[in-house]
């Protein structure tokens, strides 16, 4: 099921991001720039003020926050902040449906075209996202340490 996070998901948000997060940024940068307690206070906050916008989506399996997204215009382009999905639940089918539904917001929202970073060592990240259609942005093709890519989000068809 994905449904729209409510603040009583703000703990299990957070910790199935610190741990998403550690599993592509560990061995890449330093630990205290992703696992000290002013990384998580910092992450902690930023997703209880997307929750409270409404701006976040959650998978629940067998009871549990499975995975999370969120997405907001940035500069005037919407954009992709955040999609993770526990570990434990990788290519279990949660980060496609997570992706559908942002895709269908998007679609009822009306945006044609949405932005992402996503980490440069992150592969697993960059071919799932590959699958969904998503190409690097020609334009600016990287943001730092993360790439950018863009998806063209198609029409609501008729």
């Amino acid at each position: 099921m994905i449904r729209i996070a409510t603040p009583d998901d703000l703990d299990a948000i957070a910790a199935l991001h610190a741990e998403a997060r550690a599993s592509y940024y560990r061995g890449h940068l330093p630990e205290e720039a992703f696992n000290s307690p002013a990384e998580h206070a910092r992450t902690r906050e930023g997703w209880a003020a997307a929750i409270e916008r409404g701006a976040v989506l959650c998978a629940v399996r067998d009871q549990m926050v499975a995975g999370v997204a969120a997405s907001r215009e940035v500069d005037g382009v919407m954009t992709l902040t955040q999609l993770h999905v526990d570990p434990k639940r990788w290519r279990s089918g949660v980060g496609t449906a997570l992706h559908t539904a942002c895709v269908e917001a998007w679609q009822r929202a009306g945006v044609g075209d949405v932005r992402l970073e996503v980490f440069e060592h992150n592969t697993r990240a960059q071919a799932f996202y590959a699958r969904q259609g998503w190409l690097p942005d020609p334009n600016e093709p990287r943001a730092g340490n993360h790439l950018v890519l863009r998806l063209t989000v198609p029409p609501v068809a008729a």
